[in-house]
């Protein structure tokens, strides 16, 4: 045998052995990562209404383990509790306080995550209680600010034929909400701890060049004991967005009609331009969305059930629910490095979609840093104040929050 034939057996025989070690069923614990994270938060509510202010302090735990890969197989296993601490004084959706202002984060404990994973060079696969986030969020989210996460309960498969081409789709027969992890006889159709229903989504999104991403999508959703179907949507859309010389802009445009059991005939637009530039680590922002408002019986506007609501709208989440009228917002705001922490402030113009109402205004503020001494503990400053002109009342909202990841 040649030289150069030994050579080339003995490379063979080297990656032989070395793709056996790396798919060995043992590194699924070896390359495994535990995880932790500690959520503390202290939330104030003020409106001007006949409720007590509510003052409430909640520490969520998250502990979990995300295993390593196996043939591109994985696992992840995450559990979270939410408790109070000191009195109640604030209204839960499950506590009954309902004499006080509503700081939506229930007590108690629940798997937040359990899913099988597999990845491939063209894509991937999720079974199982999982994250699904799309997109900015807008429409499909994990509203992540709540101490109790949305999770959703099914399948999701993600394919990349073409260099730049994702396409997305899910099937989800349930979706474990932030009111959870139970109901009681507090509950209502609006919160339910779980949603039942069928829901498909449907989402395909081409990196065309560096300078433009477009995205198209279709989310079916059946969710069955929320607000008695009235929400079971189907909502198709087109979103263009990118970046040229520090200048983003977003373009987007979708509609809403009724899917599944829903009783109500739904036919409304969704639209959004924004426009941003980011100049020495400052990124200036602004934007006009609509939520399109529908006449006739009930309320039959342009709603987004499954969204991350806390990061549209203002922080004081006055217009989770999209009024029958609709809703205007035209907004402008920045975040810029300040004192080796990140400043945000933002300024919101509410107006109704059909009529002339105005709604009012809203401006938000927060600020966070690393907490010195601690590595993964960040510190957050939060405010959001609603001035009511037509529609809700004065609202004035305060956070402080200090969060810990391992």
């Amino acid at each position: 045998m040649t030289p150069i034939a030994l050579a080339l057996l003995a490379c063979a025989s080297n990656a032989s052995a070395s793709a056996s070690a790396s798919e060995n069923l043992g590194n699924l614990f070896k390359d495994g990562k535990p995880i932790l994270d500690l959520r503390y938060r202290y939330e104030h509510v003020d409106q001007d209404n006949a409720l007590n202010n509510a003052n409430a302090q909640t520490l969520r735990t998250r502990v979990g383990f995300q295993s390593g890969k196996w043939y591109g197989l994985s696992a992840l296993i995450e559990a979270d509790n939410v408790s109070r601490i000191g009195d109640a004084s604030y209204d839960n959706l499950r506590n009954g306080q309902d004499d006080f202002s509503v700081v939506a984060d229930p007590d108690g404990s629940e798997i937040n995550q359990a899913l099988l994973r597999y990845d491939h060079s063209l894509g991937n696969a999720v079974v199982g209680r999982q994250r699904i986030n799309l997109d900015n969020q807008r429409f499909v989210g994990g509203v992540g600010w709540r101490q109790n996460e949305q999770t959703y309960d099914g399948v999701l498969g993600q394919l990349k034929p073409l260099d730049g081409l994702t396409l997305t789709y899910a099937y989800i027969d349930q979706i474990n909400s932030i009111f959870g992890p139970a109901d009681n006889r507090f509950d209502t159709a609006g919160n339910p701890a779980n949603i039942e229903g069928h829901s498909h989504l449907i989402n395909a999104q081409y990196v065309v060049m560096p300078e433009l991403t477009a995205t198209a999508y279709q989310y079916h959703l059946g969710l069955d004991n929320l607000a008695l179907g009235n929400q079971s949507s189907q909502t198709s859309g087109v979103r263009l967005n990118g970046a040229v010389a520090g200048v983003s802009y977003t373009l987007e445009y979708a509609q809403q009609k009724d899917y599944a059991d829903n009783p109500q005939d739904l036919d409304s637009d969704y639209y959004l331009a924004e426009l941003g530039y980011t100049v020495k680590g400052v990124a200036l922002k602004g934007g006009y969305e609509v939520l399109g408002g529908d006449s006739g019986p009930g309320n039959r506007a342009f709603q987004t059930p499954l969204a991350t609501k806390h990061a549209f709208q203002g922080w004081a989440d006055i217009f989770l629910l999209t009024p029958a009228d609709g809703v205007e917002d035209a907004y402008v705001g920045f975040t810029a490095p300040l004192l080796g922490g990140n400043l945000a402030t933002w300024y919101h113009d509410f107006s109704a979609e059909r009529g002339s109402n105005n709604y009012g205004s809203e401006i938000d503020v927060s600020y966070a840093h690393a907490i010195p001494g601690v590595k993964g503990l960040v510190g957050l400053v939060k405010y959001s104040g609603y001035d009511a002109d037509d529609f809700a009342v004065d609202t004035d909202k305060l956070w402080l929050q200090a969060q810990y990841s391992y």
